[in-house]
């Protein structure tokens, strides 16, 4: 009986109640561990509610079209370059343990460049190589986006230039990772004489890949969502996908022995499957590390979540004054206008219920938002009508109107008199308000 009790309350607990402890509450230690637990209760909860399981298996799809043409990008770069066999070597060690999957995708890249280089096909081929560039790193942005709830993606000239300096860039960072791996490995040879220094050496080297793979992992979470994502809250996500990344190559490496009958029965095709399974469960680890991006930037928005959603028509009524004067008051004053964070910290108003009555006002046109220069990415507030004039009542007027009316309901004959009592009773009630300006209160 107790160990239900004491289950249903930490169910409850961490369902409701550490998402309404504030800052102020618990000391900075507690408030961290609560946040930690708070980032990866959002980040497996948003896993589900985001279906990544289904957008991962819908960019494998799009990486097995794909990967032929982008590959022979890489590898056309590389040979302009002049370390074409190290960017070979480099890729098979990364996809070491899929042999047969290697070689079909390395003929193919050599007879697609062989190809490209004579005919009619150079231009045919030029457009597919874009459009195949293109309509993956989309995809891909475009889930990302979803993830961070980002509305508008790169313009196509944003798309081509972003793009295709990755994929010019991307085979030099590749080249240099090999070179430092060589490095390290030589230079670990010649410690093996010291006994302190050999073994703290070879833990360097086997952390290289863990390294390197986290750190591209916190390069594509900064860089891929067309947002703004700190570094601080994209390093810690991209080296926690980079290690389970690196656990599934040591476990697909491993396996390779276990699905022998497997091979037995599907001889070279069983490379396919495989491949696609490896491929999905890789994008699924990456995109759950940027649900844990997402996740550890926004988690103040999703503090009373659950209260926000079920907000009286009240009490949203009196956090609209309420930001709305506070919008008034610091412009009446000539001081700084505020960002929507400064209102929550400030005032202790959720700052995502903040940031919802923001937006109501400026979609009523009582607000317009700004930015104190160019460099600054914090969006202020400044009121968009006369504060001298603007009052409660036309707050509440405007709250009360926003939306369509234009349903097929008989309110001017066989519902006039309810729809006149509505009228009537809210008319009195602006009244009230009405000589009560914003900047007053």
């Amino acid at each position: 009986m107790a160990t239900k009790i004491n289950l249903k309350r930490t169910q409850h607990f961490l369902k409701e109640s550490i998402w309404r402890i504030t800052e102020d509450e618990v000391s900075g230690l507690r408030y961290t561990i609560y946040n930690v637990i708070k980032v990866g209760l959002l980040s497996i909860r948003r896993f589900n509610e985001d279906r990544i399981v289904n957008r991962a298996s819908a960019l494998t799809y799009n990486t097995l079209l794909s990967i032929v043409p982008i590959l022979a990008i890489l590898f056309a770069v590389a040979r302009g370059l002049g370390f074409s066999n190290i960017m070979e070597q480099q890729f098979r060690q990364g996809l070491e343990g899929q042999s047969v999957a290697v070689e079909t995708i390395l003929q193919l890249i050599d007879s697609y460049l062989t190809h490209a280089k004579s005919g009619i096909f150079i231009g045919i081929g030029l457009i597919v190589l874009l459009w195949a560039v293109i309509t993956l790193t989309g995809n891909i942005e475009r889930v990302f986006n979803m993830i961070w709830q980002v509305k508008k993606p790169r313009s196509i000239f944003r798309k081509i230039t972003d793009y295709f300096s990755i994929f010019l860039l991307l085979p030099i960072v590749i080249v240099i990772s090999g070179g430092l791996s060589i490095f390290m490995t030589s230079f670990v040879r010649h410690l093996d004489g010291f006994v302190v220094l050999a073994p703290f050496a070879k833990v360097m080297v086997r952390s290289i890949p863990f390294i390197f793979t986290g750190l591209m992992f916190t390069a594509l979470y900064i860089f891929m969502p067309n947002t703004k994502v700190l570094f601080r809250h994209a390093i810690l996500p991209g080296f926690i996908a980079g290690a389970a990344f690196q656990l599934l190559q040591y476990f697909y490496i491993n396996s390779q022995i276990w699905v022998s009958n497997y091979n037995a029965i599907y001889g070279s095709f069983a490379a396919i499957p495989m491949f696609l399974l490896w491929t999905q469960i890789s994008w699924s680890i990456c995109l759950f590390g940027a649900e844990i991006s997402y996740s550890s930037q926004n988690i103040q928005n999703y503090n009373f979540a659950n209260e926000t959603k079920n907000i009286s028509r009240r009490y949203h009524d009196f956090l609209c004054i309420l930001i709305m004067s506070f919008i008034c008051k610091r412009f009446a004053k000539g001081d700084t206008p505020y960002t929507a964070e400064e209102i929550s910290q400030e005032h202790k108003i959720p700052i995502r219920m903040t940031n919802k009555i923001l937006y109501e006002l400026l979609d009523l046109h009582l607000i317009y938002e700004s930015s104190i220069d160019e460099k600054s990415d914090d969006a202020i507030y400044l009121p968009a009508e006369d504060i001298n004039k603007l009052n409660v009542a036309t707050l509440l007027i405007k709250l009360d109107t926003i939306g369509t009316e234009d349903f097929k309901i008989d309110r001017d004959n066989q519902y006039s008199k309810q729809w006149e009592t509505l009228e009537n009773a809210r008319e009195e009630y602006y009244q009230c308000t009405s000589s009560v300006l914003l900047k007053d209160l």
